[in-house]
């Protein structure tokens, strides 16, 4: 392939892309105005009026945001690379560090540390703009603060000892580097996932253990119910940060922990949290957790192998807006931009399969729902989803091909629709 025609295709592909989401947003903003007077007749005895309209008009403001958004990721990737960012970032990292392992490093950090700035203002916009317009924010500018400092220490700590281990692998081990670098990533997030409920989630919120006996007592009925066992139940305060609910899983093997939102325990009854929590226990009984790291592990190997194959050719870099020839750069810049440009560029080529992945979590969560209909009572399931979708001003009406992109849950009248059938 010429560089010429690597250039049209990644500018082809970005503006096929940009346009695609940009039409799809305009989409769900005007689906979304066309079902604001009436809620939908299946949800029209839980929800009134006021919260349906309240929920379009937070759902368009955030789609709106993501517009503005759009535009600015697709001009600063142009800036990035055809617009010579990182060109210069490289000259600068050449005449700065003698250390070929610093050079590289120092070009990913640069750019991830100005993507990171810039888009500062669109985070806080959305924090203490939409979610306060909406009634949502409960989190101060002193603790968004505080947590970018927590989040950087924990990339220098975590991420860049990841980031060198890896360039000095894709350096030193020759043409199946990828294979090594796969089984550090695969060990890495591994580690992760047992670290992360006692060592991380804890620097950003309490978890206190559940207090209420009769309430642990009916949770421990359904967990032995279910064959699931856990190291405890915890009551996180996610009411300092927004007053969103919900509930999850974390952690792995002996490590995994259930952890409910108090702004949750404070809306639902016992019946429903019962309900709530065999969903999530259903995502359990299925594998999908399981099923999803495989699958991840699987296209990140994939990824891995086609940049190894990409890095040998100069119209790869060239293409982007980078001039260097690997055959007679030095290898460790040259690996370093070869790994930064090609998962930059990544979401661009891949955009169009994401449809694939939303019907597969959209599947999960209906065979999740399914398996609480088992083991609770499927209407208590549906009341707490129709509090969750309320609570949190969930459309009930998103645009159709919009959420086949973007909804990793299904829409509320499908879901709601499965479960009567239950």
């Amino acid at each position: 392939m010429t560089t010429s025609l690597f250039t049209t295709l990644f500018v082809s592909a970005l503006l096929l892309t940009t346009s695609l989401k940009l039409w799809l947003a305009l989409r769900q903003i005007q689906h979304i105005k066309a079902h604001r007077a009436h809620v939908p007749g299946a949800f029209s005895e839980q929800i009134d009026l006021v919260s349906h309209q309240k929920a379009a008009d937070y759902t368009s403001a955030k789609t709106r945001l993501s517009i503005f958004s759009t535009v600015f990721e697709m001009a600063m990737l142009l800036a990035f690379t055809l617009g010579g960012g990182i060109q210069s970032l490289g000259d600068w990292s050449l005449a700065t560090f003698h250390n070929t392992m610093l050079q590289g490093v120092s070009v990913i950090v640069a750019v991830l540390v100005i993507s990171s700035i810039l888009e500062v203002p669109f985070e806080l916009f959305s924090t203490f703009v939409v979610e306060a317009r909406f009634g949502f924010n409960k989190m101060t500018l002193g603790l968004y603060l505080l947590d970018a400092i927590k989040g950087i220490l924990l990339a220098v700590i975590l991420g860049l000892p990841l980031l060198l281990g890896v360039l000095w692998l894709m350096e030193k081990m020759g043409p199946y580097w990828w294979l090594y670098v796969w089984g550090v990533w695969v060990s890495f997030n591994l580690l992760l996932l047992f670290i992360y409920p006692n060592f991380i989630a804890p620097l950003f919120n309490k978890f206190q253990p559940l207090q209420d006996e009769t309430l642990k007592e009916r949770i421990d009925a359904l967990m032995n119910r279910c064959g699931f066992t856990s190291s405890g139940l915890f009551v996180m305060d996610g009411s300092k940060r927004s007053s969103h609910g919900n509930a999850y899983f974390t952690g792995f093997g002996k490590t995994k922990r259930i952890v409910f939102f108090d702004t949750l325990l404070q809306r639902l009854t016992p019946e429903e949290i019962d309900a709530v929590l065999a969903h999530e226990l259903g995502h359990f009984k299925n594998r999908h957790v399981v099923k999803r790291i495989v699958f991840t592990f699987a296209l990140s190997l994939v990824f891995l192998w086609l940049l190894a194959q990409l890095m040998q050719s100069a119209w790869f870099y060239q293409g982007l807006g980078v001039n260097i020839n690997p055959a007679i750069a030095g290898q460790t810049q040259s690996t370093a931009l070869a790994l930064l440009l090609f998962f930059m560029v990544l979401p661009v080529f891949s955009f169009l399969l994401q449809p694939l992945t939303s019907y597969y979590s959209r599947k999960h969560e209906f065979e999740a729902d399914s398996y609480a209909a088992e083991q609770t009572n499927a209407n208590d399931l549906s009341s707490a989803l129709v509090k969750l979708y309320q609570d949190n001003a969930k459309t009930l009406t998103p645009d159709p091909l919009y959420a086949s992109f973007y909804e990793s849950h299904p829409p509320a009248m499908e879901r709601i629709a499965h479960l009567t059938k239950k």
